[in-house]
């Protein structure tokens, strides 16, 4: 399914409206370039789980945990992380058993990740739309029906 964005608003609004479909223990890994729309969408997934909290992008720190919402939101920037066993040092599959995890960077450790997750693909088109590209993974994601979310 691919979704078109016009704006910041309407890339958490994609966002908030697929926190309904969330469960504890799924992962969602965010692929793009820098500056296509990442953090925002994760906003709107905080949005839409209740948390209060504002997002920032935890490029620096790594993880931020947010437990304010229905389901807790563990948001992970792995951009900067040099290998794969970094990756198993953050624990983070497991922290994330009764939580939501959202990986920014999630094509960079793709291969590490369980078989059960969501892709969100984010492409920056000429004119400055965007492009969110939702694929699911394993048969968690053949139950949900993204479609009617977002139509």
């Amino acid at each position: 399914m691919i979704i078109t964005s016009s704006s910041e608003v309407e890339t958490r609004s994609v966002g908030r409206r697929l926190a309904s479909l969330l469960r504890p223990n799924d992962v969602v890994l965010l692929c793009g370039e820098l500056g296509s729309g990442k953090t925002a969408f994760v906003a709107g997934l905080a949005e839409g789980l209740g948390v209060e909290d504002q997002v920032t992008s935890p490029s620096f720190v790594l993880v931020r945990r947010y437990r304010g919402g229905f389901i807790p939101l563990i948001h992970a920037d792995v951009y900067r992380l040099g290998s794969l066993n970094e990756l198993s040092d953050l624990d983070l599959l497991d922290e994330a058993e009764n939580a939501i995890l959202a990986v920014e960077w999630g094509n960079a450790v793709e291969s590490a990740m369980p078989s059960q997750y969501l892709r969100v693909q984010f492409e920056v088109l000429e004119d400055g739309l965007r492009e969110i590209g939702l694929v699911g993974h394993g048969p968690a994601w053949t139950d949900r029906s993204l479609e009617d979310v977002f139509e």
